[in-house]
């Protein structure tokens, strides 16, 4: 048998994706920026880890983290 506090967070994880997914139709939300890493940085700066993210974005875990490191460390623009 599951564990059901395993089983209430994969339920959390499909409640949270699709408010999220209706979240981003929104264009004031985020200035309408729909993408994958600004959603993962959001949710990361709330306090969500990273396989967490990951379940919710249904992404790998290690594109999450990368995701996160490329918005927060943005490269500096050449004048």
């Amino acid at each position: 048998m599951a564990d059901p506090a395993t089983e209430v967070s994969a339920k959390l994880n499909v409640v949270i994706a699709l408010l999220l997914h209706f979240t981003t139709k929104d264009a004031q939300f985020n200035d309408g920026k729909n993408k994958t890493g600004d959603l993962a940085v959001y949710l990361k700066k709330h306090g969500l880890e990273y396989d967490d993210i990951a379940a919710i974005l249904d992404s790998p875990i290690a594109s999450v983290r990368v995701l996160v490191h490329l918005k927060k460390h943005p490269k500096n623009k050449k004048k």
